[in-house]
């Protein structure tokens, strides 16, 4: 099974995959494996995903080869706020609420949009505000809906 560890390659740590990455990852390795004639059983079993997802993937496989199994671009529009600046809002959510001078450390999505747009000018709305807190370990959904914002 692939594994999320970081590991170390003559010498250098390599960084451990994102997601995307790990999923990819896992795609093609399968397609080497749909290579050697395995069955979706045994390939799910070697990459550690679900059979039907190894199923979806071979009928993507016969059709397109290993190509049509590559990562595709994301569609829709772009993320309102870069990379660094959303790692940026993350450690500032980290910092707990009151280091930002509310009353209670207690995150909402109305004072979550406030830190956003202090850290890094840019306004979002409600629905918006809930990727970079929904990545804070402290942001639950029913303690933002019950806080009322």
């Amino acid at each position: 099974m692939l594994s999320q560890a970081s590991s170390t390659v003559s010498g250098w740590s390599v960084p451990p995959l994102s997601r995307p990455q790990l999923a990819e990852a896992r795609r093609v390795r399968a397609a080497e494996l749909f290579g050697q004639g395995r069955s979706n059983a045994e390939i799910a079993g070697m990459v550690g995903v679900h059979a039907e997802s190894v199923r979806r993937w071979r009928r993507a496989w016969e059709n397109g080869g290993a190509q049509a199994m590559r990562r595709r671009p994301a569609s829709g529009r772009r993320p309102t706020l870069s990379d660094a600046q959303v790692e940026e809002v993350r450690a500032a959510l980290e910092r707990g609420a009151q280091a930002h001078g509310f009353e209670a450390d207690l995150w909402t999505l109305e004072r979550v949009g406030v830190v956003v747009e202090r850290v890094t000018g840019v306004s979002l709305s409600r629905a918006s505000v809930w990727a970079p807190a929904d990545r804070s370990a402290r942001m639950e959904p029913a303690t933002a809906r019950a806080a009322g914002g």
